[in-house]
């Protein structure tokens, strides 16, 4: 009988345990930046076939290729340490973006995810192409390390 209540009470410990209020999950802090400007930069060619399918049976195509250069928008983004270069993820449907406005970014795996709450206040993702450290922020660091006399 004691061992009965002993489980008993082992099992409405652990239930209460189990049931404890899980903490709520936090929102994604921002970093916040300037788009500084857009440029339209190289990022491949786009092909487009001349076969046909009779072309293909008798062996009558003449391997015609219609061969176009894509260009991709690139923006600089200027954040308080450093500066990012980044070009939409999604390049069949790119939005633009208003150049001069402050945006809000962060860094998620492998990609930025940037909304501009001027505009539509919408998340979009973007690939990083290149990071550089800010001259000013680096002197800032530099004569902030070096000792006064």
């Amino acid at each position: 009988m004691k061992t009965a209540h002993a489980v008993a009470a082992l099992m409405i410990v652990t239930t209460l345990q189990a049931v404890q209020p899980v903490p709520a999950k936090e929102k994604p802090a921002y970093e916040r930046g300037v788009l500084l400007q857009m440029d339209s930069t190289h990022c491949g060619y786009a092909e487009k076939d001349g076969k046909t399918v009779a072309g293909e049976i008798f062996g009558t195509d003449g391997q015609h290729k219609n061969t176009q250069e894509v260009l991709c928008q690139e923006y600089i983004l200027k954040s308080d340490r450093l500066i990012y270069r980044i070009r939409p993820k999604d390049d069949k449907h790119p939005s633009l973006l208003p150049v001069g406005e402050t945006a809000e970014f962060r860094i998620h795996k492998d990609k930025m995810v940037l909304r501009v709450p001027e505009s539509d206040g919408k998340e979009r993702e973007y690939i990083v192409v290149s990071m550089t450290q800010r001259a000013d922020a680096i002197e800032a660091r530099v004569s902030a390390k070096a000792p006064t006399q």
